[in-house]
């Protein structure tokens, strides 16, 4: 069982060792907090290669993602400087205008500092009608200590999965996520249902989740051919594959009193997207 952080708690692990079931999971913020504090872990094992800490009968494997750390502090900055923009902005209209409330001003902004996270290191005060931001570096240091870091904790034993195989099959769950994106998003459209009947429904969900199944072996066969657009800027995608496949429309000619459908030859990127979908088309039907 493998679950996202927090997803598996006490009672849940309780009931898959009942069951006889192993578990897979991730540690929250603050409980990986908790176990730094108490010297079970240290800051400096989150590295980019798997690290493993054994604590109290489980198994611990840090790791950090640079880009994903990158991209958290990227998104942090952005943030606060937002928030410098908004202070500036309100002490402008206040400066402007007499009837303005500066206590209003610094409680929306307050809120909005909660909202993003920015309120553990950030503090907004009022300097008569003006107001003032501080930050703590010490306190943002600290919220940065994590950013792209993650400890899995399972039960798994050793001889059945490496470090680096219970790593693996916990990022797997992105793919879970993926799945679930393209089903709810315009690509497949499961929702909204625009039938009653439960038979329908379940007619409608079953045919959604056969396509999901048929875009997945698409992606798999794809990649194996072509690569994937992290290693290659120009593999084809299931998107792409579809829309060079979208010009093979049927062709009705007439000819005398008779019409002929057939479909027309395929470019030389159509003949490869088939080749690697393992699609033929037959030739008799090819204009």
């Amino acid at each position: 069982m493998v679950g996202d952080r927090g997803m598996i708690k006490a009672k849940g692990k309780a009931s898959l060792k009942k069951a006889h079931f192993k578990y897979i999971g991730a540690l929250t913020d603050p409980q990986i907090r908790k176990l730094m504090k108490q010297e079970v872990i240290q800051p400096d094992l989150f590295e980019e290669q798997v690290i493993e800490v054994h604590h109290q009968g489980k198994r611990l494997v840090l790791r950090c993602d640079p880009a994903t750390q990158r991209k958290e502090r990227h998104r942090r900055e952005d943030k606060l400087q937002r928030l410098e923009t908004l202070v500036a902005e309100r002490n402008t209209f206040v400066e402007h205008s007499l009837r303005a409330k500066p206590e209003a001003g610094l409680k929306r902004l307050q809120q909005w500092a909660r909202r993003y996270k920015l309120s553990a290191f950030v503090e907004l005060t009022l300097n008569e009608r003006l107001i003032g931001l501080q930050v703590n570096q010490a306190a943002k240091a600290d919220a940065e200590l994590l950013d792209g870091c993650y400890c899995i904790e399972t039960d798994v034993q050793a001889s059945h999965l490496s470090a680096q195989q219970v790593h693996d099959r916990y990022k797997d769950l992105q793919h879970v996520e993926q799945n679930f994106r393209r089903l709810k998003t315009d690509f497949l459209e499961v929702r909204p249902i625009f039938v009653r009947k439960a038979e329908r429904t379940r007619a409608h969900v079953f045919i959604a989740m056969l396509s999901l199944k048929i875009v997945r072996l698409m992606e798999q066969r794809l990649h194996d051919v072509f690569g994937t657009t992290d290693t290659n800027s120009d593999a084809e995608t299931v998107d792409s594959a579809l829309g060079a496949l979208s010009r093979l429309s049927l062709q009705h000619y007439q000819v005398g009193d008779h019409e002929v459908v057939g479909l027309p030859r395929p470019d030389a990127r159509q003949k490869s997207i088939l080749s690697a979908l393992k699609v033929k088309l037959s030739p008799p039907n090819l204009a």
